[in-house]
């Protein structure tokens, strides 16, 4: 490894208001074991009850994501292990939290994904609601108990419209960030 500044990286995640951030693979232990310390983490910054649980529950949908997009892509297209891992960072600027993950997706999947987020931020809270209570309906009669509806309720929590960006890593994959601020 290349020497690394550690004196200048803390110096730009402070200028940055950068409290956490996590880069490798995304496993189940891995991701309980970083949302315990994000809530520990988010204690001690005197954050309100609801806001930890805003916060950790978009912490773990993004989390998830990470985990169950980036396996199929990294290693069935690509191959390269460089892109099997995922990066979330937790940043706090005034009285607003971000919370920003970032993992390669397959291409094909792009248009849906960037679609679904355009219909999502386009609603209103109580059309979000309505959705998302018409997505439990919708995916438990189908036997999908909670499928779909990650992205809605990081919409929910949001107190801001989600962003994202996309950029191309290959042919077959690209890599896709999602930001929601609470």
């Amino acid at each position: 490894m290349e020497s690394l500044d550690l004196f200048d990286l803390r110096k730009s995640f402070t200028e940055k208001g950068i409290m956490i951030c996590f880069i490798g693979p995304f496993s189940h232990s891995i991701i309980e074991e970083l949302g315990k310390a994000v809530k520990r983490y988010l204690e001690s910054e005197e954050a309100t009850k609801s806001v930890i649980t805003d916060i950790f529950a978009v912490f773990v949908e993004q989390t998830q994501n990470v985990r169950n997009y980036t396996a199929r892509c990294a290693f069935t297209e690509t191959g390269n292990p460089e892109l099997s891992s995922g990066i979330l960072v937790i940043g706090k600027s005034g009285d607003k939290f971000t919370i920003s993950s970032g993992n390669v997706v397959e291409n094909k999947d792009i248009d849906t994904l960037t679609g679904k987020l355009e219909h999502l931020n386009r609603l209103d809270k109580q059309q979000l609601k309505a959705l998302y209570k018409e997505q439990i309906r919708a995916r438990t009669s189908e036997g999908h108990p909670g499928a779909g509806l990650g992205l809605i309720d990081i919409a929910r929590r949001a107190s801001e419209p989600l962003s994202y960006s996309v950029r191309v890593v290959d042919d077959s994959c690209c890599f896709f960030s999602l930001t929601a601020t609470i």
